[in-house]
């Protein structure tokens, strides 16, 4: 699968994008290119890139999250590392973008030297599963508004249609045939499904460019 310096997912929250950086993370570095993951989502989600910093780093794979990242605070704060992965043209990133417009907003900020090196992806997350995303309208209003507030273009989308546990084959080929009738619409390619690595073998030889899961655990804090 190919991929460009700076890989950047972004839909509503509960589209599974974490999952996905998580793992195109891992993917970028089984490759051999070093990677770093960024943490955009500051509006403290379910799920936190957070929640996978050991295994990065086990892997090798650098993360960049708020010092707020798996407490109970919600705070609106951006490391200032975030900078230097924007500018440092020899490193991979990739960034996770929050469910809304705040997090496209702290995208936004950095979005002339994202436009200027143009050596980017913006992919768009959708689960045509969850009740804010199961008709097009509403998915090209989340288009609309993340573009609006980061100032950047999609250029991609990801199926990633799941009901979590009980997702089946039949519930990814639905997703599918809606993202293939999303894609028509605006023009966008499909770019890769992603599947929970249990389905993967089903689904391989129907679907193209078929994306493994491996699925974020989650860290509870008291």
């Amino acid at each position: 699968m190919n991929y460009k310096r700076l890989s950047i997912f972004a839909g509503l929250n509960g589209s599974g994008k974490t999952n996905i950086a998580v793992n195109f993370a891992k993917h970028i570095k089984s490759k051999g290119d070093e990677v770093t993951v960024c943490d955009l989502d500051i509006v403290n989600p379910y799920f936190r890139t957070k929640d996978s910093e050991n295994e990065l780093r086990d892997l090798g794979i650098n993360l960049i999250a708020s010092q707020f990242a798996n407490t109970n605070l919600d705070a609106p704060a951006i490391p200032k590392e975030i900078y230097s992965i924007i500018a440092a043209r020899d490193i991979c990133g990739v960034l996770d973008i929050g469910g809304d417009d705040r997090g496209a907003l702290a995208l936004g900020r950095y979005a002339p030297d994202i436009l200027d090196e143009n050596n980017y992806e913006m992919y768009l997350v959708v689960n045509f599963s969850r009740p804010l995303t199961r008709n097009f309208d509403d998915v090209i209003v989340v288009i609309n508004e993340i573009e609006d507030a980061c100032k950047i273009k999609f250029t991609k989308i990801v199926n990633n249609t799941n009901i979590g546990d009980e997702t089946t084959k039949e519930v990814v080929l639905s997703g599918y045939k809606k993202t293939c009738e999303l894609s028509e619409k605006t023009g966008l390619p499909i770019s890769f499904t992603s599947v929970e690595r249990r389905l993967f073998n089903e689904l391989n030889e129907i679907i193209p460019d078929l994306f493994p899961l491996d699925l974020q655990k989650r860290i509870i804090n008291s």
